[in-house]
């Protein structure tokens, strides 16, 4: 029984874009592991509050982040 974390800061996926996570992670594992175990295939969403998670010493929000996805590729 295989179980998964995702963690995110808070306020930068909506709803939508967790279930969208949740669903292609658990695709993604039945594909390595076999479709019988889907059913015991746990994936979890932790959200973590802006500011309590840093990269390179700085601490970033759902802002950050969002300016980021905004940056041309």
């Amino acid at each position: 029984m295989p179980l998964v974390d995702i963690e995110l800061i808070e306020g930068v996926f909506d709803a939508d874009q967790k279930r969208r996570m949740i669903e292609d992670v658990t695709d993604a594992m039945v594909r390595i592991e076999g479709e019988a175990l889907r059913g015991t295939t746990w994936v979890r969403i932790r959200e973590i509050a802006g500011g309590e998670w840093a990269i390179g010493g700085r601490p970033l929000s759902a802002a950050d982040v969002k300016a980021l996805q905004a940056e041309p590729a």
